[in-house]
């Protein structure tokens, strides 16, 4: 079935930083898409996701996930309709999850797509609270953690997309919520709108001293975004048998940060830690959205994003969100 030849813009890895990435890193481009071959399906994309992780991939050096490969599209979770199909499972007009981001038209075996209900959610909260993102917090606070009623639970970069998310999932699993971030806008929208029980502006306050006052019996557990200074008085103020989520650390993602000076704590408070990576849990998303679905339906989880429209607004949006005091709330898409 032919496509015209369509062309489609994409944005391509060019060079690797040092230090922050820049717009030199990447390119703009249009390409002549091929014609469609059995169990291909050719998708426009109508949201794609900027994610912090993304800076990790563009290193040279082996890791959990490959590194972006230069002269090739960047990629990452994207959310789009089908406009042409050679594959019965994928009709036309359907709306379908996939990791081929960064671009406004693509094709793609059917094997890499995944049809999702656009009736039961907006299409990008499928890349935010209703994706991996909310997976993320779901699997960091249910099965890592084991939260229970009444625990007290500290959660960094908490107005970001998974913060922010996990602090919903945390009050409503009857826990006080401690949550820290970058801006006094992200702090009134933390007290506001998440309801948080305190919330901190790191950047302008010892996050030692705010631990301290918002949970002086101390902390049952951490779920860090960062890493950095606010893993170290997260350690300094956790209980006894506490447990701590290491699930990002934004603070040395441009630069390397000296480590907690106090990891002593571990062994004296008797402490675990674990690392968490959503694509060990992909198996729990059914899980996962039995749960979450009926909450976003009924109102009692807020679907939190900042939307900025046109492709070529990803890279700065990109570089942007790896910086202290990005003024990004929740989940960052780029409507195409």
């Amino acid at each position: 079935m032919p496509n015209s030849k369509l062309q489609a813009k994409e944005i391509r890895f060019m060079s690797r930083p040092r230090g922050g990435p820049s717009p030199e890193n990447v390119a703009v481009v249009t390409v002549d898409l091929p014609d469609l071959q059995p169990g291909e399906v050719l998708v426009r994309n109508s949201f794609f996701s900027i994610d912090p992780y993304m800076r990790g991939r563009m290193n040279e050096g082996k890791s959990y996930i490959l590194p972006f490969a230069l002269g090739k599209a960047l990629d990452g979770a994207a959310v789009g309709q089908v406009v042409q199909s050679r594959d019965a499972g994928f009709p036309p007009s359907a709306w379908v999850l996939s990791f081929c981001g960064w671009r406004d038209y693509f094709v793609a075996q059917a094997s890499q797509l995944r049809v999702i209900d656009a009736t039961q959610a907006p299409p990008s909260a499928y890349l935010g609270v209703l994706g991996a993102t909310g997976l993320t917090a779901w699997v960091g606070l249910n099965d890592v953690a084991k939260i229970k009623q009444n625990e007290t639970v500290f959660i960094s970069a908490a107005a970001g997309a998974v913060g922010s998310v996990a602090c919903q999932l945390a009050k409503l699993r009857g826990c006080q919520v401690v949550a820290s971030a970058g801006s006094a806008a992200k702090v009134a929208f933390l007290k506001n709108q998440l309801q948080v029980d305190c919330a901190f502006n790191y950047r302008e306050s010892d996050p030692l001293r705010q631990l301290e006052i918002a949970a002086p019996d101390g902390l049952h557990v951490y779920f860090d975004n960062t890493a950095g200074p606010q893993l170290e008085a997260a350690l300094a103020c956790m209980r006894n048998h506490g447990r701590i989520v290491m699930c990002g650390a934004i603070s040395s993602y441009n630069a390397p940060a000296p480590g907690p000076q106090n990891l002593h704590q571990v062994i004296i408070r008797r402490l675990r830690l674990q690392g968490l990576l959503v694509a060990d849990h992909l198996h729990r998303m059914p899980a996962f959205l039995a749960e979450m679905v009926p909450l976003l339906r009924a109102g009692k989880v807020l679907h939190q994003e900042t939307v900025l429209h046109g492709i070529e607004k990803a890279p700065g949006a990109f570089i942007s969100l790896l910086q202290p005091g990005d003024a990004h709330i929740g989940k960052l898409v780029i409507q195409v």
